[in-house]
C-alpha cells in the first residue's frame, strides 16, 4: 500500500468521523497510521476518561475488546464501535468473573479485590476497586491496613505494588504474554548496547527488569517522562507501538526497544480498512449490561476518587 493509499484512507476515516459526529480513540500500541489521525492517543482508561467529556455521539476504539468495554462503562450514552471482534488481551482473558468469585469464596469475608483496568468489565463488576500501572501503589496504600488485598489479573503489577507499599497483598496468576518474555538477560544486552540511555521499563515487566530500569512507568508516564528529560537517549520496556508517539513528541531523541519482538499481535490487529469498515457500517459495538457496568462503574469510581 503506497502512501498515497494510507493519506486517502486516512481523509476518508477522517470525514466520515465528523458526519456521523463521532470519535476515533487510540492506544499507544495501535499502529503508526491510526495513532496519526486519531482525536486521541493514550492509555486505555485516560482515553474512556476524555471521550466522556466530548459531546460526540460514536466513540470508534482502536484497542482491545476490553478498552471497548471501559469505553461503553464510563459512556454509556454514546454508541461504542470496536473495529476488530476479536481483538482480544491475552492477560485480561487469564481470569473470568466466574473464577474471581470462586476465589473470594475461598478467601476470607473482608478482603479487598483490586482488578487492574485490563480486566474484563465482568471482573470489574466483581472488583471493590479497579487501578492502573500508574496508581496501582497509591489505590493499594488507600485500602485500611486491617483488610488483606487481592490484586488481578497481572502477578507482575501486584509485585511491584508489593515491593512499594505494607499492605498484605496476594494475587491472581495472570501476566501480559509480550511484557512478561522480556528477560533480564534482553534487559541486561540493551543497557550494555546504549550505555548512556535512561531505561524505562512497564509495570508489566517481571521484577528482575525492573530491578534493572530506572524508571518504571505506564505508556503515558513515559511519554511525559521523555519530554521532559534532559537526556537525549531511552530505552524503552515496553510494547514497541509507543516509541511512534515518543519518537514524534521527542524529534532530537533516540528510543531504542528493550527487546524489538515486544510486539502485541491484538493491538496491530486493527488498520485503516477496519477502522473505516466500522464507521461505515456502524458495526462492531460494543455495549455493557446495565447491571454489569453500574458495578464495574463502581471499582473505576472508587479508584478516581483516590
Amino acid at each position: 500500500m503506497g502512501d498515497n493509499s494510507i493519506s486517502a484512507l486516512q481523509d476518508k476515516i477522517r470525514n466520515l468521523l465528523d458526519k456521523r459526529n463521532a470519535i476515533l480513540l487510540a492506544h499507544n500500541y495501535q499502529r503508526p497510521e491510526v495513532q496519526d489521525i486519531a482525536d486521541f492517543c493514550g492509555d486505555s482508561l485516560d482515553l474512556s476518561m476524555k471521550a466522556s467529556e466530548t459531546d460526540a455521539e460514536v466513540i470508534v476504539f482502536c484497542g482491545v475488546y476490553f478498552m471497548a468495554e471501559t469505553a461503553s462503562i464510563l459512556c454509556p450514552d454514546k454508541k461504542v464501535l470496536l473495529p476488530i471482534s476479536d481483538a482480544g488481551c491475552p492477560m485480561a482473558g487469564m481470569i473470568s468473573a466466574g473464577q474471581l468469585r470462586k476465589k473470594k469464596e475461598e478467601m476470607q469475608d473482608d478482603v479487598v479485590v483490586i482488578s487492574y483496568v485490563n480486566t474484563t468489565a465482568e471482573v470489574k463488576a466483581e472488583s471493590d476497586l479497579c487501578c492502573t500501572s500508574a496508581n496501582a501503589v497509591k489505590v493499594a496504600d488507600s485500602v485500611d491496613p486491617v483488610f488483606p488485598i487481592f490484586m488481578t489479573p497481572d502477578r507482575n503489577l501486584a509485585q511491584y505494588t508489593i515491593k512499594h507499599t505494607d499492605r498484605k497483598i496476594s494475587y491472581w496468576d495472570g501476566y501480559c504474554p509480550f511484557h512478561n518474555n522480556l528477560t533480564v538477560e534482553q534487559a541486561k544486552k540493551v543497557k550494555n548496547a546504549h550505555p548512556g540511555a535512561v531505561f524505562m521499563a512497564h509495570p508489566e515487566c517481571q521484577p528482575g527488569v525492573l530491578e534493572l530500569a530506572d524508571e518504571t512507568k505506564s505508556t503515558s508516564g513515559m511519554i511525559a517522562y521523555a519530554a521532559n528529560s534532559d537526556q537525549r537517549e531511552f530505552i524503552i520496556g515496553t510494547e514497541t507501538g509507543i516509541l511512534h508517539p515518543l519518537s514524534k513528541a521527542n524529534p532530537g531523541k533516540q528510543f531504542f526497544p528493550a527487546d524489538p519482538n515486544m510486539i502485541c499481535t491484538d493491538m496491530k490487529k486493527t488498520g485503516l480498512i477496519e477502522t473505516l469498515k466500522a464507521l461505515e457500517t456502524m458495526q462492531l459495538e460494543v455495549k455493557v449490561p446495565e447491571d454489569i457496568r453500574i458495578r464495574a462503574k463502581q471499582a473505576v469510581d472508587r479508584m478516581l476518587a483516590i
